[in-house]
């Protein structure tokens, strides 16, 4: 199928209020000039250099998000160049954003990634240390930055009753945090969870965004 006809397809399955983020890293511009011809806008990137050339090319109406491992040395350029960045995954990183806008003289738009999968090798916060994070009302130290709600990825495994339980831990994070009206958290409500191979199962246990690149734009070269 073609890059358009599957944004298309995947938009009519969606249920309303679940928003696509066509993970377009490591595929080209062309590819992406075809989604956006299809109508869709929200892009999702993993590396800040690749990034920021996609949007010296494309049109300047599209929603960047930053989806990869954030490395500190490279925050400062990317600050104003995205909607949002979904991979905050430590309180440093949370931090240099702050200070890196505030210098900027922008808000810069996050999410606060959870680990909840088996694997070592993924990043984020322990749902646990989460939950302290905003207990400790450590948000209140901020100035440029919006935490708009959390985001994480199931085990990487066929076993779909585990990939529904880590769906359902990072829904129940949220929901913690979300429903605790003493935070009085705004504009809290996002949850960034599953991809091309697990979407439907996320989207039954609550996420708000969708991150899909191999079924829209194939294996990537």
């Amino acid at each position: 199928m073609s890059v358009s006809s599957e944004i298309i397809r995947l938009r009519q399955l969606l249920p309303p209020g679940v928003k696509l983020c066509a993970v377009s890293k490591f595929h080209p511009v062309e590819a992406i000039r075809e989604a956006y011809d299809a109508g869709q806008r929200c892009f999702g990137e993993s590396r800040v250099q690749e990034l920021l050339e996609k949007v010296a090319q494309l049109p300047s109406d599209i929603e960047w998000h930053f989806i990869g491992h954030l490395q500190t040395n490279k925050v400062r350029p990317l600050i104003g160049k995205t909607t949002l960045i979904e991979s905050v995954d430590s309180e440093k990183l949370l931090n240099l954003i702050d200070s890196e806008s505030r210098k900027a003289g922008v808000t810069t738009r996050i999410l606060m990634q959870l680990h909840v999968a088996r694997e070592e090798t993924k990043f984020g916060f322990l749902p646990e240390e989460l939950l302290d994070f905003f207990r400790n009302r450590k948000f209140e130290s901020l100035t440029n930055t919006h935490i708009c709600g959390v985001m994480g990825m199931a085990s990487n495994t066929d076993d779909e009753t585990r990939v529904r339980a880590d769906f359902a831990e990072i829904a129940k994070v949220y929901r913690t945090i979300s429903e605790d009206s003493s935070l009085g958290l705004r504009g809290f409500d996002m949850v960034s969870m599953g991809m091309s191979h697990d979407w439907p199962i996320a989207v039954e246990e609550g996420a708000t965004i969708v991150r899909i690149g191999s079924m829209i734009f194939g294996e990537r070269s």
